[in-house]
């Protein structure tokens, strides 16, 4: 089976500036990212990704004869692998308006169009369907994404045994994979799963209430404070307090200061004592700025805090008010509230910004990834300048000069 996830136009807008950066099939929601739920469920498939132009040369089309398209923004479930691996060439299917699948033969992939298929798709009345179709939904449904991950993930499998001098509460809902140390913690899994990854490290003194997943080589620093649904991603650091965050990899928030309602992409740095609110003082719901509308939207929600994309960094004491987007890139410091939407490529704070020039963004991207023996490459370079390109017509200063 060839396998092929490909990004909904009008949702990979919607999520930007996460998308930016990747197919929409490589956020992270729960323990794994969503093609990984895909991956699981079809080990001997060939899966790759229908993406933007600028992003093909480093997650690449693999085709064949025929080719099972699958909406990448789907959380994946056993009843949905059914239903797609059962999909007869030629035919689609549908939920809602919103294209899941479909079965496409090899010389209709370069000309795919998603509204046609949609067209022709047959409506399905699959039950309790999740996509991930705004920034928020990445936090708001993570409690589901990680229950869904932990039955999957260690089905038939037995936990390593949770070391003395640890208090834990429904130890039969935590699961501990090789290599992983845990010292002098409370674990209470009450509320949901908590899954420790391979080599994983939950140092002296911290408090974890599920559900929560710590993925492969993460780490919570000591003492931090951890509320659920939570994900800390393969190679992030993480201390102080967080409440219903994911942060995707390679991140770091090692100190003191508050996260909540969040998303945090790769590679990103946190300075001590950053916080970000995530209740208004009026109780309103929170409004948070979308790319493609070019204006703040309604979410919904009473919670939410902070977005914040891949390579972006804020120095110490950084406050984030309600419903912040920091765009790819952007560099935070200084004292105040940095405004509710911060561009991409942005140098600055509360004063004001400027732009923060491509090759000084390459040289602290090639440093960060240097730190952990990955090689920012030419690849990714290319990547980083037309995401700089395409997102100049939001760093309204420029266009003032």
């Amino acid at each position: 089976m060839n396998i092929i996830l490909f990004d909904p136009q009008e949702i990979r807008g919607n999520l930007l500036p996460f998308t930016y950066t990747r197919p929409v099939a490589k956020i992270r929601c729960g323990i794994l990212n969503l093609d990984e739920k895909w991956e699981r469920r079809f080990p001997n498939a060939s899966i790759s990704y229908l993406t933007q132009d600028y992003l093909s040369a480093k997650f690449k089309t693999s085709s064949s004869a025929w080719n099972i398209l699958i909406n990448g923004a789907l959380l994946a479930t056993d009843e949905l692998a059914s239903l797609v691996s059962g999909l007869q060439e030629g035919a689609a299917i549908k939920h809602q308006n919103k294209l899941l699948a479909a079965h496409v033969q090899e010389n209709e992939l370069a000309q795919f169009d998603e509204r046609s298929w949609l067209e022709k798709a047959i409506e399905t009345d699959i039950q309790n369907l999740q996509l991930i179709e705004r920034p928020y939904d990445i936090f708001s449904k993570n409690g589901i994404a990680i229950e869904e991950d932990f039955q999957l993930i260690t089905k038939n499998r037995t936990s390593l045994p949770i070391p003395e001098g640890n208090q834990v509460v429904c130890p039969e809902r935590i699961f501990i994979e090789e290599g992983a140390k845990v010292n002098f913690s409370i674990l209470n899994a009450s509320s949901g799963p908590i899954y420790i990854g391979k080599n994983a490290e939950i140092m002296e003194g911290c408090k974890v209430r599920g559900p929560f997943a710590l993925c492969e080589d993460g780490g919570l620093k000591m003492d931090a404070k951890i509320y659920g649904p939570t994900t800390v991603g393969p190679h992030c650091k993480v201390g102080g307090e967080v409440n219903n965050a994911v942060f995707f990899a390679y991140s770091n928030k090692g100190h003191d200061g508050f996260v909540g309602n969040a998303v945090i992409g790769e590679w990103v740095n946190m300075g001590a004592d950053t916080n970000n609110s995530n209740l208004k003082n009026t109780y309103d719901e929170v409004k948070l700025w979308n790319y493609p509308r070019q204006r703040f939207e309604k979410t919904g929600l009473t919670f939410c805090g902070l977005m914040m994309a891949d390579h972006a960094k804020c120095g110490i004491n950084t406050m984030f008010n309600t419903g912040t987007v920091v765009g790819v890139g952007a560099n935070i410091f200084g004292a105040g509230f940095p405004r509710n939407y911060v561009p991409d490529f942005s140098w600055g704070g509360a004063q004001g910004f400027e732009t923060f020039i491509l090759s000084k963004f390459y040289k602290t991207a090639e440093a960060m990834c240097k730190r952990r023996n990955i090689e920012f490459d030419d690849t990714d370079k290319a990547i980083y300048k037309s995401i700089f390109e395409e997102t100049a017509q939001y760093r309204n200063w420029e266009n003032n000069n």
